[in-house]
């Protein structure tokens, strides 16, 4: 068994709820809520996996809020702090546990916020705002929004799809965690919109959801300098079936345990594409597109074993619970396995 938590959309009650998985059945407890507040946008956990962090509102206002994670799975307020430019779309900490950092899709900036040795979130430190960092491309009429924010393997490079300039951003992790130093950018695909990210297990590429294309491009990277190389891209549905819905997006996109299969969820057609990855190249195909059973899949997650796919379905308010086949990638729904959560928009096993 293991603790999953859910962050919540504002008008469902906003509200960060938990539920524990069965490993063994692959279904959920009863949903309960673990903390209140106002949105509970992404969450993030402490690498010691003591503290929560929420990327939210808290009494109106746009934060990013820790609570101490008991051993029973509840939580306990510590603190928050005011991120200073609108909401936060993402949060991402530091594997030195000695930070965090946060973007803001409607702010178009980064924010960065040390962390105490107890988990409390210490004032803002910096802001970078990504019209002053990248002052050519607003002036040919773009407008930034970074939507995701991680970091590289070994820590030493930040990592921020910004899908209104359509780059991937990366920045250099300053020494002792003193903030970010822009080091490069490159371009996704043209009207492509990168949207999240993740990299392969080895740590030789990285995989780029292109949300308004519904595609994913492939990077070499180069652990050294940061920099990101254009490969391929391969797109998430067919052209019948985007026609089938009016309007399509991705959303999400991951890596499974055994480096061989990666995950992206399309929202309108309300389904994962399951891609099978030549660790080589690098390159993917797809190999099936599975349903959610529910509507508007704003996130999905894996468990640490590979095991189980999390869907969340935000207009549905349910969470679909699937099997993986370890030796396709493909997906399996547990009938009867779907939990109703409201406004559900991300979900995060504690594994």
């Amino acid at each position: 068994m293991v603790d999953v938590y859910f962050g919540a959309r504002d008008w469902a009650g906003g509200d960060v709820y938990r539920a524990t998985l069965d490993l063994e059945i692959g279904a959920l407890s009863e949903i309960e809520v673990a903390a209140e507040g106002d949105h509970s946008g992404f969450l993030a956990f402490h690498p010691d996996r003591s503290t929560l962090y929420v990327a939210g509102r808290l009494e109106g206002d746009p934060t990013v809020t820790a609570y101490r994670i008991s051993e029973d799975g509840g939580l306990t307020l510590l603190n928050s702090q005011p991120i200073g430019d609108g909401l936060a779309t993402h949060l991402a900490v530091h594997p030195s546990g000695g930070f965090l950092m946060t973007v803001q899709y409607g702010g178009g900036s980064v924010a960065v916020f040390p962390l105490e040795s107890d988990g409390r979130v210490r004032a803002r430190m910096q802001l970078i705002e990504h019209t002053e960092a990248f002052p050519e491309l607003v002036s040919d009429g773009a407008e930034p929004h970074p939507h995701w924010s991680g970091f590289s393997p070994d820590g030493r490079f930040a990592f921020v799809p910004d899908l209104g300039l359509n780059q991937l951003v990366t920045y250099r992790v300053l020494e002792d965690g003193k903030g970010l130093q822009l080091s490069s950018a490159v371009a996704s695909v043209e009207g492509g919109g990168p949207r999240h990210m993740r990299f392969s297990t080895d740590g030789r590429f990285i995989f780029l959801l292109n949300e308004l294309t519904l595609s994913v491009t492939t990077f070499a990277y180069d652990a050294e300098t940061g920099e990101a190389e254009r490969l391929t891209t391969t797109p998430s549905l067919s052209d019948e079936e985007k026609s089938r819905v009016s309007f399509n997006s991705g959303s999400e996109i991951l890596v499974h345990p055994n480096g061989r299969y990666v995950y992206s969820a399309n929202r309108g057609h309300d389904s994962v594409t399951v891609y099978r990855n030549d660790e080589e190249t690098g390159r993917l195909d797809v190999v099936e597109v599975e349903p959610i059973r529910g509507a508007w899949p704003r996130n999905i997650n894996l468990d640490a074993t590979g095991k189980w796919l999390l869907a969340a379905g935000a207009d549905s308010n349910t969470v679909s619970i699937f099997s993986i086949d370890s030796e396709t990638g493909e997906l399996q729904f547990a009938r009867g396995s779907v939990a109703n959560v409201p406004g559900v928009i991300c979900i995060l096993p504690n594994d």
